[in-house]
């Protein structure tokens, strides 16, 4: 799944531990998701969502085809 969470996470000035205890993962689990390696589960992906006040889709691109 594609996401923008890495420029958002840079716009913001924010690092990988930020974000991640902002949203209560670890930082891997960022690195992880910016990467592409991981999808996150729904309860995350709303977290996220909410912290950059946006919705899920504004972030992640399932990329469906």
């Amino acid at each position: 799944m594609k996401n923008d969470l890495a420029e958002r996470r840079a716009d913001s000035g924010e690092s990988q531990a930020d974000l991640a205890a902002a949203v209560d993962v670890t930082r891997q689990t960022i690195n992880a998701i910016e990467r592409g390696r991981y999808d996150p589960s729904l309860e995350l992906a709303f977290a996220l969502a909410a912290h950059y006040d946006s919705s899920i889709e504004d972030i992640f691109d399932p990329d469906i085809e």
